[in-house]
């Protein structure tokens, strides 16, 4: 498995690589500009070409962008709808830019509508998506702990998304274990892990899961709680994390972990954890 972090594009992504490196990563996430309003800022060529320049020869890969915070696929106001429609749009463009094949994206909130014309509005919302950038970045729609409105909590929600899009070549999923464990999936035991990628396969497919999201959650099993935390530290544990990474079915895919961070000693020590549990 490939380790890494999410790692921020403060003073321009061509700082991206320098910060993988000093964390141990070989694969990495990041967002294409600030997530916390819906402003989008204009690329500038050259610190793109040292960005990718860089992470080719630093043989960092694959390289996923997560989506900004503010875009609701799944809300039924036509404002919010528009503008999280043109934003995702615009960050498919970005990505495609970048060099970057992957863009996260959160499944959505229903905000007090009916879940499954929720879920019916996503798919709609990502066709329309699709047919407005066709390039050939993926979105890999990202489980949530059913927190509050949050729909996309049950993998079976995930596979009617995808069943209803059309570009099926351009959909696929990112597996969080901290927002799954929150939402009733089991990854403390061998057995559990078995089951919940039984159930996965079942509604979704394994081969639409392209990215692990490698957390440890501070709150409890089926909590609908999301609370990130360090590795072996929270509720899934470190007998937990040692079968995950060691898993027949998801030892090959790349792990992201985003742990709760206030300096970069906590990267370190998460990563080395994660690492020493690798057989």
């Amino acid at each position: 498995m490939r380790f890494g972090f999410h790692i921020s594009i403060a003073g321009g992504f061509a700082n991206v690589t320098m910060r993988a490196l000093e964390l141990g990563c070989n694969t990495i996430q990041l967002f294409t500009r600030s997530p916390r309003g819906w402003a989008i800022t204009k690329l500038q060529e050259d610190d793109v070409a040292k960005f990718k320049n860089d992470i080719k020869k630093a043989d960092i890969y694959p390289v996923f962008a997560h989506a900004a915070y503010l875009p609701n696929l799944a809300a039924s106001d036509s404002t919010v709808r528009k503008r999280s429609i043109e934003n995702i749009a615009e960050e498919l463009r970005r990505c495609d830019f970048l060099g970057i094949e992957f863009l996260v994206v959160h499944v959505g909130k229903a905000m007090g509508d009916d879940e499954q014309r929720a879920l019916r509005r996503v798919a709609d919302n990502i066709n329309l998506i699709f047919e407005r950038v066709p390039n050939r970045v993926k979105i890999l729609l990202e489980n949530t702990a059913g927190m509050g409105s949050e729909i996309g909590y049950r993998f079976e929600d995930i596979g009617a998304i995808i069943d209803r899009v059309e570009q099926k070549d351009r959909i696929g999923v990112t597996l969080d274990t901290a927002h799954s464990f929150e939402a009733g999936y089991e990854w403390r035991t061998k057995e559990g892990i078995d089951q919940t990628l039984r159930q996965f396969d079942r509604a979704i497919g394994f081969g639409k899961l392209y990215l692990l999201h490698l957390n440890d959650s501070k709150t409890a099993f089926n909590s609908r709680v999301d609370r990130h935390w360090h590795i072996g530290k929270g509720e899934i544990g470190i007998n937990g994390f040692r079968e995950i990474v060691n898993h027949p079915l998801l030892k090959n895919l790349p792990g992201i972990m985003e742990t709760p961070r206030t300096s970069s000693k906590e990267d370190l020590e998460n990563m080395r954890t994660i690492r020493s549990l690798v057989k």
